[in-house]
């Protein structure tokens, strides 16, 4: 990700999603998709994800808990997955639109931050 984008995302703060909210344009997603190219658009365009393959169970545990910090204080709080001990999906979306919103990529962006040991 770029450092300016990147900042810009992660210095933002998620807000609420008021009704009548609208999701992002393909056109919008795709733009902060290109600062965010870990993160991959879902085949319905709906959600993105991100995948790690930590060092073991506790660093995934360790992570998913720094996660849980970052998605409270954000009051946005993403789909967490553990499979295979080790192997962690990340997957967010503005549930309350149904589809993606700007909470999305900055969450994206600030969980881009997080130091994990991965498996090399």
């Amino acid at each position: 990700m770029s450092s300016a984008v990147a900042c810009e995302l992660s210095g933002k703060k998620c807000v609420p999603c008021e009704g009548g909210a609208k999701p992002l344009s393909r056109a919008e997603v795709d733009k902060l998709l290109q600062e965010l190219p870990d993160w991959k658009l879902s085949d319905d365009g709906k959600s993105i994800s991100r995948s790690w393959k930590c060092k073991n169970f506790m660093t995934a545990i360790d992570f998913f808990d720094d996660l849980a910090d970052i998605a409270e204080s954000e009051d946005h709080h993403p789909d967490l997955h553990l499979t295979g001990y080790r192997n962690v999906v990340v997957e967010m979306s503005t549930h309350a639109i149904g589809g993606l919103s700007e909470n999305d990529f900055i969450l994206a962006a600030k969980i881009d931050q997080v130091p994990v040991e991965v498996k090399k």
